[in-house]
């Protein structure tokens, strides 16, 4: 499948929805439940995590010249939790917001052919939009009530 350049335009507009959201947001909302386990800042601390497994994927692939897959199941994200939860709001929402934008500069700067391989194998390591947005409309419908 051909990378559709559109995705960096996606992420830019990801992260703005995330500064956005966390803007509107008091550190007591920051705190509110999304789902049994979660809080909104709890969604943003889960966002920097993925998105730096990306940017290891992109180090790796970039320093083999091919496509690298790491081992993680989606169980990290249980294994995880009790540590998301205890990072301070606020510093959860920094730490997303930083690892949003370092992560869409280097896919924006990053090899053509490499990048391919990568969006082949999984078009979320590439478009961040999607997992971005998946989790932002989660916390923004719980918040809504």
């Amino acid at each position: 499948m051909t990378l559709d350049s559109s995705y960096a335009e996606r992420n830019r507009a990801s992260i703005e929805r995330m500064r956005s959201l966390a803007a509107s947001l008091t550190d007591e909302e920051l705190q509110h439940p999304v789902g049994e386990h979660w809080t909104v800042a709890i969604v943003y601390a889960h966002l920097a995590w993925w998105d730096r497994r990306v940017m290891y994927v992109l180090d790796m692939t970039e320093e083999s010249g091919e496509l690298f897959i790491p081992e993680i199941d989606i169980f990290v994200n249980d294994l995880s939790l009790p540590l998301w939860a205890a990072v301070p709001p606020r510093r959860a929402v920094e730490i997303a917001l930083d690892e949003a934008e370092k992560l869409d500069r280097r896919l924006a700067a990053y090899p053509r052919q490499l990048l391919e391989l990568i969006y082949d194998y999984n078009p979320r390591w590439v478009v961040r939009a999607l997992h971005r947005g998946e989790h932002l409309g989660e916390a923004e419908a719980a918040l809504a009530g």
